[in-house]
């Protein structure tokens, strides 16, 4: 007979999302109950943005040591140990693991249940030895990577997006298959570490990207070494004695590539198989079968059962989810319902320029029709501190309405991630382009470049009034 728990929310899935639900739920008292079949910290922690940043910042120092010419440093080719970088990478994920592990939960006052949860019917999840029926649930079980049906993957060994940081081993060739943010962003790290890098993509590169901002990072990634091919697909792999061959199609003509191995970073699908849905009465999203059906509060089609993160919105990010949890905690356990406003969440592709995107782009505003809004950009080549650094490259725009209110931004230039998030200050706060250029930014700072923003979008001119004042003024003993 199963032990029944009765709590007031059940979380499953102890990723980004998950754990900000049950830190926000106790913090109102609330009994919550965690599930998770793996291991707590979900992919953000354990095989995505923290060992794809530390991979990062191995890389930069590579690079750092190959590109010391321009500063006067005599430059060299580092010596790349594959071991060594693995142990790296894992030791920043032990460092945080313990913030997303079951004692640190429990001590919070969370129950954790290690197990595989299943509905088995819409108000009942079996979970290990025990029958959870919480007032409210949520799913929050994350995404997995798709693996294509291209002919012979399956007779190759092959990384995804999930296993590459398990590797201890050189990687002389690596053909990625998927040019999205976190195929560039390995790209760029395997380069600058020594690998021969090859990337393939269907369709354009960054399709989600502003295309001005996305050309420079592009521009910028090619001239580092890495072959990006857009417009071109995997029609066949074939395993060989030694090395893998990539057979690539682009305008109706084939290809090989010798690959030493192959990185799978294309679509990531919701890890949704085996919960039991069907049982729970949670319906799927029509136009597409493997995502949820969710409304503004973020709640399925059964009223007890939510989801956040890429459960509900696939290919998303760990802040996304983070902040959807606000929003679920507020309308399960308080009745306060706040609509769903995801252009407030940047968005931030770590290449080298990064690019860092918020609120709405210029293609968007086009697309609305009329002409009631502004785009304005300023050059990093106008910054002193980027040109200090010798990272002008780059480029910075703001969208805002002919009123001046703030609409939307787009950045890519080194610090891009940093720097969104003063244009996701202004438009969570409805601030306009005045108040972006009345704060004072350290000199010389990057931060400046929103000031300058500011400036140019409200006009750098007086107007009639400040003339008229100055007038008067002048006429004052």
């Amino acid at each position: 007979m199963a032990e029944i728990l009765t709590p007031d929310l059940c979380v499953i899935g102890a990723g980004a999302g998950g754990l900000a639900i049950v830190a926000a739920a106790r913090a109102y008292g609330a009994s919550v109950v965690l599930v998770e079949r793996g291991r707590p910290g979900g992919s953000s922690l354990n095989n995505a943005a923290v060992p794809s940043r530390a991979l990062a910042a191995a890389a930069a120092h590579a690079h750092a040591i190959r590109s010391g010419a321009a500063f006067g440093i005599a430059a060299d080719e580092p010596r790349v140990n594959s071991r060594r970088l693995h142990d790296h990478i894992q030791q920043v994920i032990a460092g945080l693991a313990p913030e997303h592990a079951a004692p640190r939960l429990e001590a919070l006052g969370a129950e954790f249940v290690a197990a595989e949860g299943r509905f088995t019917d819409p108000r009942t999840l079996r979970a290990g030895p025990f029958d959870i029926r919480a007032r409210r649930f949520v799913i929050a079980t994350g995404s997995r990577s798709a693996i294509p049906a291209i002919p012979g993957l399956d007779s190759v060994p092959y990384f995804t997006t999930e296993t590459i940081f398990d590797n201890t081993r050189k990687l002389t060739h690596l053909v990625i298959i998927g040019a999205g943010p976190v195929g560039l962003e390995l790209a760029q790290s395997y380069r600058r570490l020594g690998a021969q890098v090859t990337v393939v993509e269907a369709g354009r590169p960054l399709p989600h990207s502003d295309p001005d901002l996305a050309e420079v990072a592009l521009r910028r990634l090619r001239e580092e070494g890495v072959d990006i091919r857009a417009d071109t697909r995997v029609s066949q792999i074939q395993a060989r004695s030694q090395g893998i061959g990539v057979i690539v199609t682009a305008a109706g003509r084939e290809q090989m590539l010798d690959a030493s191995h192959i990185l799978v970073a294309g679509e990531r699908v919701p890890e949704l198989d085996g919960l039991g849905l069907e049982q729970a009465g949670v319906r799927r999203a029509a136009g597409d079968a493997r995502q949820l059906r969710v409304g503004p509060s973020l709640r399925t089609s059964n009223r007890r059962i939510y989801a956040v993160g890429d459960a509900a919105f696939p290919g998303q990010s760990a802040q996304l989810a983070e902040y959807q949890a606000g929003l679920v905690v507020r309308h399960a356990l308080l009745a306060l319902p706040r609509r769903h406003r995801p252009e407030l969440i940047p968005a931030v592709t770590y290449t080298d320029p990064e690019i860092a995107e918020v609120g709405l782009s210029e293609a968007a505003a086009r697309a609305r029709g009329g002409d009631d809004f502004v785009v304005t950009r300023w050059s990093f080549a106008q910054n002193e501190r980027a040109r200090a650094m010798r990272q002008s490259y780059g480029v910075a725009k703001l969208v805002t309405d002919r009123k001046g209110r703030v609409l939307g931004a787009g950045i890519v230039g080194p610090g891009a991630g940093e720097l969104i998030a003063l244009f996701a200050l202004a438009i969570a706060n409805g601030l306009e382009a005045r108040h972006l250029a009345a704060f004072v930014a350290p000199y010389p700072g990057l931060a400046d470049i929103a000031r300058r923003l500011g400036l140019e979008a409200q006009g750098r001119q007086p107007g009639p009034f400040a003339l008229r004042l100055a007038a008067l003024v002048r006429l004052l003993p």
